[in-house]
């Protein structure tokens, strides 16, 4: 639930994939039905390759950027057996992750209705284009972008949040805001920097939540 507060938020932060697209859940379990690798094999995949290099998650590594995504499949591929690829997750996650369309409007019409909005998203340098080609103007609904890839930072981390307040500008502070994700985690380091979370479930509670936020 969004927290009491006196003023209406003045921006609006949301989250990419599982609030603006479908669940990630199907897209990642499209690709372990297309591959038919175990999701216990890729778990402990990722277990091994994190101890290998010394608590370093290949998945935290890729979406900060300091590993291409060449390297996180390598990693992965070096503890799933012999002859074990990965190439191709790209495509078909992407071809299994569609649009929602109630939420990227909601977001299109606050930032008609005169709030800042950013998007605020964990991503992959080379999923770019993918990525935003499910919301072909992404940079007209959204005024700020910022993607964890380019930035060296990752939600839940809090200096990504202070980032995209410092982008926002316009003297916005945390308190200005709403914050929207499908993670729990995220949700409460928004909060710890003053924002106000919707923890999104679905369509209709995040959007109830986001329309008494704004008071709509």
């Amino acid at each position: 639930m969004t927290d009491v507060a006196a003023s209406e938020p003045r921006a609006l932060i949301c989250d990419f994939g599982g609030v603006l697209t479908t669940p990630l859940a199907g897209a990642f379990a499209a690709y372990h039905e297309r591959s038919g690798i175990p999701v216990g094999d890729l778990q402990a995949a990722i277990e091994r390759a994190t101890e290998e290099h010394g608590g370093a998650h290949p998945l935290f590594e890729l979406e900060t950027g300091r590993i291409s995504e060449r390297e996180f499949l390598g990693r992965l591929e070096a503890h799933l057996g012999a002859g074990v690829t990965l190439d191709g997750f790209r495509e078909v996650y992407f071809e299994h992750l569609h649009p929602n369309p109630p939420m990227i409007e909601r977001m299109r019409e606050a930032r008609e209705a005169g709030l800042h909005t950013a998007l605020l998203t964990n991503n992959v340098r080379e999923w770019g284009p993918l990525w935003r080609s499910k919301i072909p103007d992404v940079e007209e609904i959204f005024e700020v972008i910022v993607d964890s890839a380019f930035v060296g930072m990752r939600k839940p981390e809090r200096g990504i949040y202070e980032l995209t307040l410092e982008r926002l500008g316009g003297g916005v502070s945390g308190a200005d805001c709403l914050f929207v994700d499908d993670l729990d985690v995220n949700c409460e380091a928004a909060r710890e920097v003053g924002m106000r979370p919707v923890h999104f479930r679905d369509n209709a509670q995040a959007l109830a939540e986001i329309d008494t936020a704004l008071g709509s």
